[in-house]
């Protein structure tokens, strides 16, 4: 049975076709190349063989086994090296090869049996500590073949291995292959370079997402299209060919004309000589003005021998004839054996042939069980932890930014307005008036920073804005309160604040009712009269309010704002973290490399989910003990339940992460995903307004936020102790919440690329 069969495979992008209908097979134990320039489907063609790319229609099978209806069963006998570099470069290169060894579930003793082997194939041994970043171009080539390997794949995909390395480094590589090749391992590559399609026992080239030709390459140079009859190729050998290359084009019979170095490749007729050639070369030197400039005039001779195609003349030739709407009638790959000499070059020994299949099959029965639903989490845990230790950014944005956001706003957001500066015109100048500035001065809300004399100064503090409040008593203010009449002092108030304004208004107004009862109750204790007098004799209101505020008697707003901060600041934490991790590993190509893995899907998630949730818990414990010694808010509720809501919070946010990074395709998608759900998450869970004045619409639009439910429980614990039953709603809804944002991401969440 072959190693891969494709029949009919396509693949669609929207309205873009990218592969068309390609048909080829490719046995197993061979070197098989799938050529062709950019954008002609060859990296879609791997996805879908691996399968990370569901195709549109058509049908594929790697290793007996249907890649689009059982993707996953593959995953464990083909290794895969992608076209950029995507291993992980905070890891080291043992820390790589460890990773690939435990997601594929090969036990501690297996491992080091494999990357010995691989270590000792791909020769970077003494590399073994050193950060897969750090490497040059080549030995990251090494790494990623070695991490490709290590489970000992039957079929091995490498997209362009070797773009991007030097020429010695190329070299290396391919005999790595070879050496792969030999053992019985099938290899499928992709490549932009002729003399790697060479190397390759099998070829197919990619044009337009169509399949042109398939087979030998010494089948493809024998096909009729790329030597047609009655024509045969020759390379002329001269100085400064380049000169001369229009006129040879310009020769009847002259079908093509290529440079190579200091010699000229042509397709000609096989009545053309090299007289005609010799003839079209002195002409056009003749035309120089300057007869020094010519080779042939300085006595160079010409020189002309027969070649053969190169594999480069076969697809420029293909590509061409496809370009022109050339209809091609025969199957691409039906010149796959018609020479048995070439097949006969191509094969090795019996034993060697019974030995791979033997080691083919012992592989394949070491594979067949299928994976656990948490199959990869400890290889995943690991592997995030390590990112974690390495990265000080990240540390730094986890641990210390929570705490100086907490600091910071704790500090700077607070509803009490104190201290609104005052500016006071005393027309009166008498005791009475003196008496009703100080009042003003001693109330906490309010603080006299002027007193003027003159129109003018009293209205340039206004207008400068210097002073908020301006208070004019009034010349006769003393005369008024001797007589027993009403006194009206005018309170001018800056509106452009409306909040500072608001609190101006109300506190003038009880400033106001509090000096006239004082004078009051003084006129009818000289009179001997009273509606009512209190326990000491003194007059007093017949009714007397007695108010008592409970939990946060002296209204610091430190007790409100920073329960809710905990909330805001611990779902913007892990929220950001989870969302661009996992799109900054889609970017790099890990993910991809990730996905050809038998990394089972939960196994993935949560191997990303559980650290960041860790994370998560530290963080709670760092920012509420910023509450509690820095701020003074005390928790009178159960810490034993805080901690587990808000681990339970903490998961829906990374959910909500997760659910952004399966929207999002890059990280400035997922910041304004992330910020789209932050705004509202500040605004209308009740952070800062309070939700019961919100409109209805608004009103409902907030219960779709956990943070909503995880302030109410936070606030409810930290400043009223409430228990279990008192946050019966806020906890089912949170949870609902959770199950409901959860399921969506991981549902969303695939093994596949879009």
């Amino acid at each position: 049975m072959p190693a891969i069969r494709v029949e009919g495979l396509t693949r669609k992008f929207g309205e873009r076709t990218v592969v068309d209908h390609v048909d080829f097979t490719v046995d197993r134990g061979a070197i098989f190349g799938l050529l062709g320039p950019n954008g002609s489907g060859k990296s879609t063609i791997i996805r879908m063989l691996c399968g990370v790319l569901r195709p549109t229609s058509g049908k594929a099978t790697v290793l007996d086994v249907d890649v689009a209806s059982n993707p996953e069963s593959i995953k464990r006998r083909i290794g895969y090296m992608s076209q950029a570099f995507s291993l992980y470069g905070d890891l080291s290169v043992r820390e790589n090869l460890e990773f690939y060894g435990r997601i594929h579930g090969l036990d501690l003793g297996t491992i080091a049996s494999r990357m010995q082997t691989v270590v000792d194939l791909t020769g970077i041994g003494d590399r073994m500590s050193q950060l897969a970043r750090t490497l040059s171009g080549g030995w990251k080539q090494r790494l990623a073949l070695a991490c490709s390997l290590v489970h000992d794949p039957e079929l091995l995909f490498l997209d362009e291995p070797t773009a991007g390395i030097d020429p010695v480094a190329r070299r290396d590589l391919w005999d790595l292959l070879f050496a792969l090749a030999g053992r019985g391992v099938t290899l499928f590559v992709t490549t932009h370079y002729m003399d790697e399609a060479e190397r390759c026992t099998e070829v197919a080239y990619l044009h337009q997402s169509h399949l042109l030709v398939c087979g030998r390459p010494e089948e493809l140079k024998r096909l009729p299209a790329v030597t047609p009859h009655g024509t045969h190729r020759v390379e002329l050998s001269m100085q400064r060919p380049a000169e001369f290359l229009p006129a040879l084009r310009a020769v009847d019979g002259v079908h093509d004309a290529t440079l190579f170095g200091e010699t000229v490749h042509l397709l000609v007729d096989d009545g053309v000589d090299g007289e005609a050639l010799r003839h079209a070369v002195t002409s056009e030197a003749l035309r120089e003005e300057d007869s020094t400039k010519s080779p042939l005039r300085a006595g160079t001779s010409l020189e002309m021998r027969r070649i053969k195609p190169t594999l480069e003349d076969v697809f420029v030739t293909l590509s061409r004839t496809a370009s022109d709407g050339v209809r091609r009638d025969t199957d691409p790959c039906e010149t796959r054996g018609h020479e048995p000499v070439i097949r006969e070059e191509a094969s090795g020994s019996t034993a060697e042939i019974e030995e791979d299949s033997t080691a083919v099959g012992r592989r394949a029965a070491q594979s067949d069980g299928r994976n656990g639903p948490l199959h990869g989490l400890l290889a995943m845990l690991l592997k995030e932890s390590a990112h974690i230790r390495r990265e000080p950014a990240t540390l730094f944005f986890m641990f210390v930014i929570p705490i100086l956001q907490t600091v910071i706003f704790g500090y700077a957001i607070k509803t009490e307005i104190e201290n609104i500066p005052v500016v006071v015109f005393d027309s009166d100048g008498r005791a009475a008036g003196r008496d009703l500035s100080k009042a003003f001065d001693n109330a906490k809300t309010f603080d006299v920073r002027e007193t003027v004399f003159d129109d003018e100064s009293f209205r340039r503090a206004l207008t400068s804005g210097s002073a908020k409040v301006g208070v004019r008593i009034p010349p006769d203010y003393t005369e008024n309160l001797l007589r027993g009449k009403q006194a009206s002092i005018q309170v001018l108030i800056d509106g452009s604040d409306s909040s500072t304004a608001s609190t101006a208004m109300t506190a003038t107004q009880l400033l106001g009712v509090d000096l006239s009862r004082t004078l009051s109750f003084r006129f009818l204790d000289a009179k001997n009269e009273a509606p009512t007098r209190d326990a000491y004799g003194s007059a007093a209101m017949p009714v007397e309010m007695r108010t008592r505020l409970l939990f946060n008697p002296d209204l610091d707003s430190a007790h409100f704002f920073v329960p809710g901060l905990v909330a805001i600041i611990l779902q913007l934490v892990t929220l950001f973290l989870t969302a661009f991790a996992i799109v900054r590993e889609r970017e790099l190509g890990t993910l991809e490399q990730l996905f050809v893995t038998p990394v089972s899907r939960a196994g993935l998630v949560l191997g990303k989910l559980v650290p960041y949730a860790i994370v998560g818990a530290i963080e709670l414990v760092l920012v509420l003990v910023v509450m509690v010694f820095l701020f003074g808010v005390p928790i009178r509720g159960d810490l034993a339940l805080l901690i587990a809501l808000s681990s339970l919070f903490v998961v829906t946010s990374l959910g909500i992460g997760l659910l952004v990074s399966t929207l999002a395709k890059t990280q400035l998608q997922a910041m304004q995903f992330a910020f789209l759900v932050l705004l509202p998450s500040v605004l209308l869970s009740g952070f800062m307004f309070p939700r019961d004045e919100m409109p209805l619409p608004i009103w409902a639009v907030s219960h779709a936020l956990p943070v909503t439910y995880f302030i109410e429980i936070l606030r409810g614990i930290v400043l009223r102790g409430a228990d279990f039953v008192d946050l019966t709603p806020s906890i089912a809804g949170l949870a609902i919440c959770c199950i409901v944002i959860l399921g969506a991401s991981v549902m969303r969440f695939r093994k596949q690329l879009d």
